[in-house]
């Protein structure tokens, strides 16, 4: 889909990589976006309607889909980082990273759709992580691959209303969540301009930083899907 004359709507948009998405699809000639978020935030950009969500709060979703009867683009962006263990963590910690990377996005998809629907079928891209195909221990890595499952299973249930489905996948990126890793990690303005091109491609997937690429051509050749961190 072109962008050019769409209407978004992007949850997580208090973050770094959110705010960079609400910023390129404005250049991009979006006439509005609703940035989502759990705080209040003054965007100063009468394009911009500020929305508060907590994507794992029925009551927030019902209100947004309400609001945002008018778009055309779902982004899926919101995310948690969920803990170091499985085994140990407090499960209603596990939980609720499901909640907010898996089930919450799934719901609001599924209010939008709809709407998606009544304007042609529009888009929705879902955020996922090279930890979609490796894991590591904790909560994240799972619910980033449940995501990948349900954004594959969306794809096809969504195609008979003419609905894009997009699913971004990168490694580690300059943002607020993982400021305190001492790793390389690319430009969120770099990584967005990428799912951005790709979505006005037509594309079903993108890998949006080389890292990624490079582990997604050799996933055939590996015998174990962990990885240490």
């Amino acid at each position: 889909m072109e962008i050019d004359g769409r209407v978004a709507l992007v949850t997580g948009a208090g973050g770094g990589l959110g705010a960079e998405f609400v910023r390129q699809l404005l250049e991009r000639g979006a006439t509005k976006v609703y940035a989502a978020a759990r705080r209040e935030i003054d965007w100063e950009d009468a394009r911009v309607v500020p929305l508060l969500l907590d994507v794992t709060v029925p009551a927030d979703i019902e209100a947004a889909a309400s609001l945002a009867s008018d778009v055309d683009l779902l982004l899926n962006n919101a995310g948690a980082s969920g803990g170091g263990s499985l085994l140990t963590d407090d499960l209603d910690d596990i939980r609720a990273t499901f909640e907010t990377n898996v089930f919450g996005p799934l719901a609001l998809t599924r209010a939008l759709a709809p709407m998606l629907a009544a304007r042609g079928g529009g888009a929705v891209i879902d955020i996922h992580s090279l930890l979609s195909w490796l894991t590591s221990p904790g909560a994240y890595a799972p619910t980033k691959a449940a995501f990948w499952g349900i954004t594959n299973a969306l794809r096809a249930e969504l195609a008979s209303q003419s609905t894009q489905v997009l699913g971004a996948h990168f490694g580690y990126v300059d943002t607020p969540m993982i400021a305190g890793l001492d790793v390389a990690k690319s430009a969120p303005a770099d990584i967005v301009r990428r799912i951005l091109d790709a979505l006005e491609a037509g594309d079903t997937e993108v890998l949006a930083d080389e890292l990624t690429a490079e582990l997604h051509a050799v996933l055939p050749t590996l015998t174990t899907g962990a990885l240490r961190q």
